[in-house]
């Protein structure tokens, strides 16, 4: 029976009122165990004063509600990073084989881009995208990067990703 329980997160309301639980008051997670299981049931201070003589929770805790916290903004957009790739590829400057390789990756990561094919070999392999909405082919030239070079691309790419009033970082 342990093995079906799923993890539970805590809810945003309570289970017998339906009012919304506030940053930083009581709240009491109830966890009943019955025949199909264990459920779960987080209710707030004054539900549990109403109801603790009547339950019989297989086991109880007291906590402090806190609001989840909201969702991290993406490092890049999606958008940008791919509006870039394209226009990097519509110039066609040799200097920017590097960026254009690593923003590919990045699209890649970000399941925008997949890789298809790979064509060549020695000193030119070209690796073939295929979006994943659109279906357009994207050719990206390998520049055989090597690990001593990455930073100093990573840094170029996001200096040109990046608002002229904002820095941002790559990912560690």
């Amino acid at each position: 029976m342990l093995s079906e329980w799923q993890i539970k997160s805590r809810a945003h309301a309570c289970a017998r009122t339906q009012a919304p639980f506030s940053e930083g008051h009581a709240i009491y997670t109830l966890l009943f165990r019955d025949d199909s299981g264990f459920r779960r049931e987080d209710i707030s201070e004054e539900a549990w004063h109403s109801c603790q003589e009547s339950v019989q929770p297989f086991s109880f805790w007291k906590s402090f509600y806190e609001n989840p916290p909201p969702p991290p903004p993406e490092p890049l957009p999606k958008e940008s990073v791919e509006t870039h790739l394209r226009q990097l590829i519509q110039e066609d400057q040799p200097e920017k084989t590097n960026a254009r390789y690593i923003l590919a990756l990045m699209l890649e990561r970000k399941k925008t881009l997949k890789q298809v094919d790979v064509r060549g070999t020695g000193a030119e392999r070209i690796l073939i995208y295929e979006h994943a909405k659109t279906g357009e082919v994207f050719l990206i030239l390998d520049p055989k990067l090597r690990l001593d070079q990455l930073d100093a691309v990573q840094t170029e790419v996001y200096a040109f990703l990046s608002p002229p009033d904002q820095t941002l970082q790559p990912e560690q």
